[in-house]
């Protein structure tokens, strides 16, 4: 089969499109012929050596497939060969063929195309399980979402508005993305080139409450920012470290104004673990899929043979939403 290969670990230099060996489904597993990927920051990281695969996942990159099952693997039930699909894979989604556990897969919604679903496993999931699941986000309360035109977070905050409309939404945004982050329903939207320290404008906009959680990818550069954001009991629940993973906390604060700070990564989770965020996600937020409330943001469709366009762009980071990868 064709697949997006790795010629060493580095830069844009490394990818190159060949042929491997089709997969093979094993207990609990399915053979997914994939449609659509998307591209996600994991693989660039992953590409750089910088971010294995789980062990017994494939090193082939990519993280989210759309497509149709092509086989079921040894004690599988409830699904059948030609079903269109959209699942979380551990690797190997640049790719003709990957193999997905069956309580990973989602029906794809008559009213979402392939491209669409190759959006929504990886970023939409994350961005769930940990402003709602983790974070225990409710309506009535104040969110900050860090990054306002990456996937996960422009994932997040339309899930805040379909799933908690009386929520109040902060996202920090470069200026180029933040007319958009605003036209998305964002209530306060923060230029972080002019404002780094943003606690200041967060505690001015709820009246010196601050908010409930926050969902950062930036890690040590926001770590001081972001507690001083925080309300009482709120948590800081921290899904990335691009800006380093080391700094100073003050624990006293912390202590008396009982905030919690949680670390969540989605994708070395335990299998069962992912199949039951994966089935809260399917119960609770895939029917604002369904009915078109929530719509995967698409910056640009290319082909297997584009890759390192696509890695380019998301590189450059000049898109707003989802890169997607065409397969087949």
């Amino acid at each position: 089969m064709k697949a997006v290969l790795l010629n060493g670990f580095g830069g844009l230099d490394v990818l190159t499109v060949g042929e491997v060996e089709k997969p093979k489904p094993a207990e609990g597993q399915v053979l997914v012929k994939v449609v659509a990927t998307s591209i996600n920051r994991p693989d660039l990281v992953q590409r750089e050596g910088k971010y294995p695969p789980p062990p017994g996942d494939s090193e082939i990159l990519g993280l989210e497939v759309s497509g149709t099952i092509e086989e079921l693997g040894p004690g599988v039930t409830g699904w059948q060969v030609g079903e269109r699909v959209m699942t979380l894979v551990g690797g190997g989604a640049y790719a003709e063929y990957a193999v997905a556990y069956a309580s990973h897969l989602m029906r794809i919604p008559e009213t979402m195309s392939f491209e669409e679903a190759a959006c929504v496993c990886e970023s939409s999931i994350t961005a769930f399980l940990n402003i709602f699941m983790v974070g225990g986000l409710k309506d009535n309360n104040t969110v900050i979402i860090h990054g306002g035109g990456g996937g996960v977070n422009t994932a997040g905050l339309q899930l805040c508005k379909a799933l908690v409309p009386y929520t109040k939404i902060i996202v920090t945004s470069h200026p180029s993305k933040m007319e958009r982050v605003k036209e998305l329903g964002a209530d306060l939207v923060i230029d972080f080139t002019q404002t780094p320290d943003f606690s200041e404008t967060v505690k001015e906009f709820t009246n010196k409450k601050g908010a409930d959680v926050i969902l950062d990818h930036v890690g040590a550069k926001y770590l001081a920012p972001n507690m001083n954001s925080l309300a009482y009991a709120g948590r800081l629940v921290i899904i990335g470290v691009i800006s380093g993973i080391k700094a100073e906390l003050n624990l006293a604060l912390m202590m008396v104004k009982r905030q919690q700070i949680i670390g969540s990564v989605l994708r070395s989770r335990p299998v069962k673990d992912k199949g039951d965020i994966v089935a809260e996600f399917t119960r609770t937020a895939l029917p604002k899929f369904a009915d078109r409330t929530i719509v995967p943001i698409i910056e640009k469709v290319f082909t297997i043979d584009q890759v390192v366009e696509a890695h380019r762009m998301m590189e450059e980071d000049k898109h707003f939403g989802k890169i997607v990868l065409k397969i087949s």
